[in-house]
This record gives structure tokens, C-alpha cells and sequence, in this order.
């Protein structure tokens, strides 16, 4: 009897067989925690370039500020959620959290379609900030449970390769469908098709992770935290300087995601060459991290983290005087591939810095303050575009993620033990 059901089951029945550690050794798990990614990644996509044309054409608002408030929700209800996952999943499993973050995305799109108000877009971001929450965080622990130690940037690289270069081509095809058909409702089509095929993967193609987490931790060197909060967000040099690196990372993001289709359009630009530029940027910052990936297993981690944070505070600094449409398209291929960099980076480190029984807690306090700078900066981003003018804000965030990248500088340091090439 007790066969018969484990065949009937199949994925919810974990397998208690010796596991091994390594991409090779889990790789048809490990694909269909990339495609699920992916959908994680589109369903943010669906929103990039429509949400401020919305505001501005269907609710007829003009106030920077209120315009960047979905996104202020958003990077809020996503930081707590990022925690609450990291928390949570040692004590429920990875895959259940998992679930639940596709089931909170099925409203999503039809909110938005459906929308009567402004109201409504700022609860649809609320769901879809938990969704990104519990979804992304879990794949994210769930591959580097199943990799171990010695690829855990290539991983890193791949997943985040598909959540980003899902939300370039659902930015372009929403932009697209837009210009075609209108921004309601078809290009929020996509979203419903999302959330059902990664909440149907997540049910029946996912198994859990924590017989993988058990065998790493019979081999792992890595001493534990003595406080993970404070360790994580600061008091450690390494865990502390990502973690600040990630708040300053998302904060120029969620300025570039508010701010750059209402200055694109400002210039005169068309939806459909908005939607290219806005594109571009996750589209480089995707595809970078199949080669930035691999990089963080073999070179100086601080180092990719420094010269990424400077190549993107260099793009912003620049993106305030571009005038023509070539100029923006070039800056944008910069940040990306600034931000390519950094992203596996960061948790790659995190997950070579923390014990097994702390990493899912620690990625969670680290996309805790990696995302509320979603937040952080559509509030500086709005305030600063209706006190001053649309050009402030850019060229202000650029300088803070040029002092992102000095603290790295000077706080990080790169064991040679670990590298193939010294860093000092």
C-alpha cells in the first residue's frame, strides 16, 4: 500500500534515498526551478513598462510620488515576505512556500485589468510582492541547497538569468501589445498564463530540498552566526557589505523602473521605444549573469561587486544628460550589465559566508534589505522628481551607488584561498 501511494504521489512524497550535492547531480530538479523563475520574473515584467502609462492615462495622475507609490508597496510587502521565506523555511519546506506565493499571484492580473482605481493597482502590488517573496526566495534556497559549495555562482547566475531575462520579454511584450491593442487588457493576458503554469509546475514537478540541507551540514566548515539579524544586515564585513550593496542595488532599480518610461516619455519617445529601453536593461542583467555567474566561482568576489556598482553609478550619472534615443539604449546595456555583475555575486557570497542551519534565515534578511530599497527609492525617486526636476533623482542615486561601491572597497576583503586570482 504504502508503494502504491509514493507512485500515486510522486513529488509530494519526499524521496528519502541518499542525496547527493551538485548541479550535475540534480539537474532535472534544478531546470524546473529555472523555468519556475522564469515565470516569477514575468509576472514583474508584466508591469514594467505599462504601470506609470497607466497612471498617468487611465487615472489621470501627474504627482511623481503617487504615480511611484505601486512600487513603494511593492519593494515593502516583498522585503517582509523576503524574510518571513527565509524564516519560515526551515520549519514548513521550500516547496509549500512555493505554492502558496503562486496562489496569492492568480488575482494579480485581473486586478489589474479590471481596475476601477488607483486603489486597486496598489493592492494588486501588495499580492504580487508577496508572491515575489515566497516564489523567488524559494527558488533561490532551493538551488543552492541542491549545487553545495563549489557552483553556487554559476547557479546563482542561472536562476537569476531567467527571472531577469523573463521580465525584459514580458517588459517588450506588454510594451508591444500595448501600442497594438491598448495597455488594458490584453497585455495583463500574460500574467494570468503565468501564475497557472507556476503554480502547476510548483505542484507537480518541485520536490523539497531539506534531505540536501541535511547532508550539507554534515560537511560544511563554515562557523555559525552568533546573531543572523545583525550579523547579515551589518556587523559581519562580508554578509554586511552585500547587503548593503543589494539596498543601494534595488534602490537605483526601482528609480530606473518608476522614473525612466515618464522621462523617455517626457522626451517624446513612442510606448513601443519606451518599451525597448526598459527592456534592454533586464534583458543585459539577464543574460550577463550566464557569464557574471560563473565568474563569482572562479574570481575576487569583491571585486565583481566593486566594479559592477561603479559601472552602475556611472550609467546613472550619464543617463541624466542622454538626450537621444540611442544614448538612453546605450546606458541602459551599462547598468545591466553593472547589475549582471553584483546579483549572483551577492548571494553567492552569502551562501559561501553562512552555515547551512543559518543561509536560508540570512539570504532572507539580505532580500529583506535588497528589496525594501524598492521602496527607499521610489520615495527619494518621487519626492526629489516633484521638488526639483525628472533629471535630480537619477544623478542623485547615481552618487549613492558610487559610495555603495567605495564601501565594498574598503570594508570586503577576498580570501586567496578561495580564488583562483589574489585579491588584496
Amino acid at each position: 500500500m504504502a508503494n502504491i501511494l509514493r507512485i500515486f504521489l510522486g513529488n509530494f512524497v519526499p524521496e528519502m534515498k541518499k542525496v547527493q550535492l551538485g548541479l550535475k547531480e540534480n539537474l532535472p530538479q534544478f531546470t524546473w526551478l529555472v523555468l519556475v523563475n522564469a515565470f516569477v520574473g514575468g509576472m514583474v515584467g508584466m508591469e514594467r513598462t505599462l504601470l506609470p502609462a497607466l497612471a498617468q492615462g487611465a487615472f489621470s495622475m501627474s504627482a511623481h510620488s503617487a504615480i511611484l507609490s505601486f512600487i513603494v508597496v511593492f519593494g515593502i510587502t516583498k522585503a517582509i515576505s523576503n524574510y518571513y521565506t527565509g524564516v519560515l523555511a526551515s520549519r514548513f519546506g521550500r516547496r509549500r512556500l512555493l505554492i502558496a506565493g503562486w496562489i496569492i499571484a492568480l488575482p494579480i492580473p485581473f486586478m489589474i485589468m479590471y481596475a476601477p482605481s488607483w486603489n486597486w493597482i496598489i493592492a494588486a502590488n501588495v499580492l504580487l510582492g508577496i508572491n515575489q517573496g515566497l516564489t523567488w526566495s524559494s527558488t533561490v534556497i532551493m538551488k543552492i541547497d541542491l549545487v553545495g559549495e563549489k557552483q553556487r555562482g554559476f547557479a546563482m547566475g542561472l536562476n537569476e538569468f531567467a527571472g531577469y531575462l523573463a521580465v525584459a520579454l514580458m517588459a517588450f511584450l506588454t510594451g508591444w501589445l500595448a501600442a497594438r491593442y491598448g495597455i488594458r487588457p490584453y497585455p495583463f493576458y500574460t500574467g494570468v498564463v503565468l501564475s497557472l503554469l507556476g503554480l502547476f509546475v510548483s505542484i507537480f514537478m518541485i520536490k523539497d530540498t531539506r534531505h540536501h540541507v541535511a547532508a550539507e551540514k554534515t560537511v560544511s566548515q563554515v562557523p555559525r552566526l552568533k546573531n543572523i539579524f545583525f550579523d547579515s544586515s551589518w556587523r559581519h564585513p562580508q554578509l554586511g557589505s552585500v547587503t548593503q550593496a543589494g539596498l543601494i542595488n534595488n534602490l537605483n532599480d526601482g528609480m530606473a523602473w518608476g522614473i525612466f518610461p515618464v522621462l523617455l516619455a517626457s522626451k517624446g519617445f513612442s510606448i513601443a521605444e519606451i518599451g525597448l529601453v526598459t527592456a534592454v536593461y533586464p534583458a543585459v542583467w539577464g543574460i550577463g549573469q550566464l557569464f557574471t555567474g560563473k565568474m563569482a566561482d572562479r574570481f575576487c568576489k569583491k571585486d565583481l561587486l566593486f566594479i559592477g556598482m561603479v559601472l552602475q553609478a556611472v550609467a546613472l550619472l550619464l543617463f541624466a544628460w542622454a538626450s537621444q534615443w540611442i544614448h538612453f539604449m546605450l546606458l541602459s546595456m551599462v547598468l545591466g550589465w553593472g547589475t549582471a555583475m553584483v546579483y549572483p555575486t551577492f548571494l553567492a557570497t552569502i551562501a559561501e559566508n553562512t552555515h547551512p542551519s543559518d543561509r536560508s534565515q540570512s539570504i532572507g534578511i539580505f532580500r529583506l534589505w535588497r528589496d525594501l530599497g524598492y521602496a527607499i527609492g521610489a520615495i527619494i525617486t518621487g519626492l526629489l522628481a516633484d521638488w526639483f526636476e525628472i533629471n535630480f533623482p537619477i544623478f542623485f542615486i547615481g552618487l549613492l551607488t558610487l559610495g555603495s561601491a567605495i564601501i565594498i572597497k574598503v570594508r570586503m576583503n577576498c580570501p586567496t584561498k578561495n580564488w583562483s586570482l589574489s585579491c588584496q
